[in-house]
């Protein structure tokens, strides 16, 4: 029997299980990926290396600054000058540091797909392939469309988060051998919504370490993401590839490197309005950015949330 099971090793899942181990609770994260951090993703593939997912972070709590501060100290994050004259720090020397700080120490377990969440004896089974977990309260950190799968469709917790929105996005990484004209650049009415120099953020390779190839990640605009969702990655990225070359002015014999990922649930559009949300009997909970806004530290105050309310419900 395990104290606190919680499914999903994104930053939500990651931020509560820290929160607990720092009072003394061990948590069990179970997370079907075979990296951990969620949308807060790197590849590295080539010799180029790619953020994927969530680009960087901002910070408006004092709580989050605080926690981000100490990621900066160790060595995890640092400012990223993106051109924009905005305060934006990323994880160095990837994204994913980010979520490979919040999981030292933790019990992290990965390559493990649940199934369903039910009910069993003094707590809750955790129902996987391989085998069940039992846990005396559960945490669920899916994505907002993901959690009626698990609770099934009659649970009151899943009517509650039928009203939740959330975007698909499609990113495109790209390594190109040719002079950067900006570093980054929004345009969210266009199909290539952010285009990114990767190569700019603290602790990457620099061109002349990949032969002089850099590494570009170009994120589709909501509309277009939803268009082509369905498309196979290499379908992807053969749409979108043309539109950055041209963005970036340069031709297609250029292009060392083309690859696409396909974020089903990327950003919440329609978000829950609390940190949370849990059953009457206060041992199962739902939460993740999509409870809060589209920012990391929305999926970081959502994790935190649920671990002071379950320590201060705590036997």
């Amino acid at each position: 029997m395990n104290p606190v099971v919680i499914i999903g090793a994104g930053i939500t899942g990651l931020a509560c299980a820290r929160r607990l181990l720092q009072s003394g609770v061990r948590a069990l994260v179970l997370d079907k990926g075979r990296g951990i951090g969620g949308r807060v993703a790197t590849r590295r593939t080539d010799g180029l290396q790619f953020d994927h997912g969530a680009q960087y972070v901002t910070t408006r709590s004092d709580a989050f600054a605080a926690v981000m501060r100490d990621l900066v100290t160790a060595g995890h994050a640092a400012p990223w000058p993106d051109g924009t004259g905005r305060a934006r720090l990323a994880g160095a020397p990837g994204m994913v540091a980010l979520a490979k700080a919040l999981a030292r120490g933790l019990d992290v377990r990965q390559g493990i797909h649940v199934a369903a969440i039910r009910p069993g004896g003094n707590g809750w089974q955790v129902q996987a392939a391989a085998e069940d977990y039992v846990g005396t309260r559960v945490v669920v950190t899916v994505p907002a469309p993901q959690v009626e799968g698990l609770l099934g469709i009659d649970h009151p917790l899943a009517a509650e988060i039928r009203g939740i929105r959330m975007e698909p996005c499609l990113t495109l990484m790209a390594g190109i051998d040719a002079p950067a004209p900006f570093v980054t650049r929004e345009a969210p009415d266009e199909p290539l919504a952010w285009i990114a120099l990767d190569s700019t953020k603290p602790g990457r390779p620099a061109g002349s370490d990949t032969g002089g190839a850099l590494a570009w990640v170009a994120q589709a605009s909501p509309a277009f993401s939803a268009a082509h969702l369905e498309d196979d990655p290499a379908a992807i990225a053969a749409r979108m590839l043309p539109i950055l070359c041209d963005s970036l002015g340069v031709t297609a014999d250029r292009v060392t490197h083309a690859a696409a990922h396909r974020w089903r649930y990327a950003r919440v559009t329609t978000a829950l309005g609390r940190p949370f949300l849990r059953d009457a009997g206060g041992s199962l909970y739902v939460g993740g950015d999509w409870c809060i806004g589209p920012r990391v530290e929305s999926a970081w105050t959502s994790g935190t949330a649920i671990a002071n309310d379950l320590l201060a419900e705590k036997p």
